[in-house]
């Protein structure tokens, strides 16, 4: 939450923008940040594996006086009579001005007497009475956002978290206001530290509103954050921040995820039709569902919209992906989410104000592959065959939603793949099931932690306990696994396991012993031709005692690379790119935010007809399946930036840099650069800032070719 002064005042952050596509798909145009570090792992709190459900109470009350005590067990009640609880959601939270204006002579903050006159910790008690749980608000500045400025806790972060704890507290939204200059990460990750000092697992929200990129830095802080400013109740707020949030998807996943703010259903700045594409836009984005409409006074419908469970089943899949944008014309956008049993939700939306229709493929949304597909209509329930064309009309801004299950196992899409992410063909575990991006913990699913192996964190991977034998279904498409094993850190030294990679029943690679003391082992599998991939641990001899056993980072690559020749490398298309300002441009300059508003490459005079324009920091990928021996390309600072600008272009070959330019400045012109990419599976292009921020770094891959 903002306050309002701040609502009308700030830019909310730089434009800035990230292009990923699935396999077969079209370009996402779409706001995000550039991570070239590795992606972060998730916070081990054991909680929020899928998206936080349940209400606050600011889109409704804000710091009016209808924000009591009353309304909070009200919601609580109602979350148990009309079916909510049942649907999923737990949490009962409350936002600003929950706390009087001063703290008291300890430092404490004391609750508002008059709003609630029985304190927090009774308020908590009977939340927790009900079988839900509770939450509270606070900032990290010296005041929360409210113009009467509420303490905030800067500064009183381990006072705060343990009298939170002490009440009974279970949810922490912490918002941004009257911050005294101190940088974000500073300030979320002393209250981040704080809670887990109290003992009491609390889930925490960081809400920044997206201004410092947080999708960079917060995985291992909190478990969600914001990526944008505050929603309002109409149309136009709510489209707009989900294209903000759609470009986002690749910094999501189980226990860390993208939040673009609570839910404005029921409100009636909307119609329902607009709502329906609100909750369905927001369950496709892995978004937190957190109700903000007054449930005592709500409508029918309301209801209905937020207890479909077919629709909060895509939000809550166990995979925890966001969706992606995979096409996008003139208003018309196809969305597409990963789920664990290796179907798709598939969001038809249509952005303009009269009837369209919008029509996709099995192909586009990246499960090609199976002779037939069940596609389920979530909203009218309506179930079809299809042999792969997935079609609607769909009214002036409404959403149809699907879940398209393929008749059979469909191999992975081409390029590079997590097995993590990839549905398992069939799995055995020795205690409890095997983890996704987990180490193996206990015997409930979701209860590991971050994958370590000797003090090394991978945040992606599959934690299995020995014997254990897990199967993916490749389809005769894929060329290699990558992948590092070893015993978890979770052991504390102990255990041993035995590591063998099976292709089509043919062992193809075996690690020998490894036991808890031994540090990861790297093993690369060619898989060319199978159609069975099976990932088997079984003890080290001693028994399967502490056998907590991770395939760590383990990724594999499928499908071709480009055709045979040299190609430019804008014709070709990218994975994915993220760019600091705008988009990524195909043969023209970044130029502003807009798409297409760029001008002729230029860099010192010299032009180029072809190119990629970017802005600091950027990074674009593209899958070469092997088939790639070189790139040149001539390299500089684009003339529109009139001068200004410091930036360095680095060309990666699977993880390792192959190519780096140094600092470059206008001045500087153009730099040539030549880089061997035999063998590769992917090329990343990476231009970072000069070490003075990305102002006007508006950097050019000048006639970039790719031989092949």
């Amino acid at each position: 939450m903002q306050s309002l002064r701040a609502k009308l005042s700030r830019r909310v952050g730089a434009a800035l923008t990230s292009l990923a596509l699935l396999a077969g798909g079209g370009a996402l145009a779409v706001g995000a940040q550039l991570a070239t570090a590795p992606p972060a792992s998730a916070l081990d709190n054991g909680l929020n594996l899928t998206p936080q459900m349940g209400f606050n109470n600011w889109n409704t009350t804000w710091c009016g006086s209808q924000f009591n005590e009353d309304l909070v067990k009200g919601m609580a009640d109602l979350f148990v009579s009309k079916g909510l609880k049942a649907a999923g959601y737990q949490y009962v939270n409350l936002d600003d001005c929950w706390a009087l204006p001063s703290r008291d002579l300890s430092g404490n903050l004391v609750p508002d007497p008059v709003r609630f006159p029985h304190g927090i910790k009774a308020l908590a008690d009977y939340v927790h009475a009900k079988g839900l749980k509770f939450g509270l608000y606070s900032s990290a500045g010296i005041h929360t956002c409210d113009v009467k400025g509420f303490p905030g806790g800067l500064g009183h972060e381990q006072q705060d978290a343990d009298l939170w704890a002490s009440w009974g507290v279970d949810y922490l939204k912490y918002d941004n206001c009257n911050t005294m200059g101190v940088d974000a990460q500073t300030r979320y990750k002393a209250m981040g530290d704080a809670l887990k000092k109290t003992g009491r697992p609390i889930l925490y929200s960081i809400c920044d509103w997206g201004s410092s990129g947080p999708w960079n830095w917060a995985q291992p802080v909190g478990n969600s954050w914001r990526t944008t400013g505050d929603i309002s109740d109409t149309w136009q707020s709510m489209i707009s921040i989900a294209h903000a949030n759609q470009g986002l998807s690749a910094y999501a996943k189980a226990g860390a995820f993208n939040d673009p703010d609570m839910l404005e259903v029921g409100n009636g700045g909307m119609t329902g039709t607009e709502y329906r594409t609100h909750f369905s836009l927001w369950a496709e984005m892995a978004a937190p569902l957190l109700i903000g409409a007054d449930l005592r006074t709500a409508q029918q419908e309301t209801f209905d919209i937020l207890t479909n469970a077919d629709v909060i089943a895509i939000d809550q899949d166990p995979l925890g992906k966001q969706g992606s944008v995979v096409a996008s014309d003139n208003g018309l956008v196809v969305m597409s989410k990963p789920l664990a049993d290796g179907s798709r939700a598939v969001t038809l939306t249509n952005e303009g104000s009269y009837d369209a229709a919008i029509t996709t493929t099995v192909q586009a949304v990246g499960i090609a592959g199976a002779p037939s597909y069940t596609v389920k209509d979530l909203w009218s329930k309506k179930t079809t065959t299809s042999t792969g064309a997935i079609s609607a009309t769909v009214p002036g801004h409404g959403t149809a939603m699907f879940r398209v299950t393929p008749s059979t196992p469909v191999p992975p899409p081409t390029g590079m793949s997590h097995l993590s992410d990839l549905p398992f063909l069939a799995q055995a575990n020795g205690w409890g099931p095997a983890e996704r991006d987990h180490s193996n913990g206990d015997w409930a699913a979701g209860d590991g932690r971050t994958l370590a192996i000797r003090g090394t964190a991978y945040p992606k991977g599959i934690g299995t306990n020995a014997p254990s034998d897990i199967s993916f279904n490749l389809g005769g498409t894929c060329r290699n696994l990558v992948t590092s094993v070893g015993i978890d850190d979770e052991t504390s030294g102990n255990g041993s396991a035995v590591f063998q990679v099976f292709k089509d029943g043919t062992l193809a690679a075996d690690s020998g012993k490894l036991t808890g003391r031994d540090a990861a082992k790297k093993l690369t599998v060619d898989l060319t031709g199978a159609a069975v991939l099976r990932l088997v641990v079984t003890d080290g001899g001693d028994g399967t005692s502490w056998d907590h056993a991770d395939w760590a980072g383990a990724r594999i690559a499928c499908g071709n690379g480009p055709a045979a020749g040299a190609h430019q490398l804008s014709d070709l298309t990218w994975t994915s790119a993220s760019n600091g300002w705008g988009q990524v441009e195909k043969d023209m300059s970044n130029g502003d935010n807009q798409s297409g508003d760029g001008r002729t490459i230029t860099i010192n005079g010299a032009t180029y007809a072809k190119g990629l324009g970017t802005n600091a920091f950027s990074e674009i990928v593209y899958y070469l399946g092997g088939a790639c021996s070189s790139l040149t390309t001539d390299v500089g600072v684009d003339a529109e930036a009139m001068g200004r600008g410091t930036v360095a272009f680095q060309i990666w070959k699977d993880g390792a840099k192959v190519a780096d330019s140094g600092v470059l400045n206008a001045a500087a012109g153009v730099k040539h650069l030549t880089a061997d990419l035999t063998g590769a599976d992917e090329l990343h292009l990476v231009v970072t800032d000069g070490g003075d921020g990305n102002n006007s770094d508006h950097a050019d891959w000048a006639g970039p070719v790719l031989t092949c």
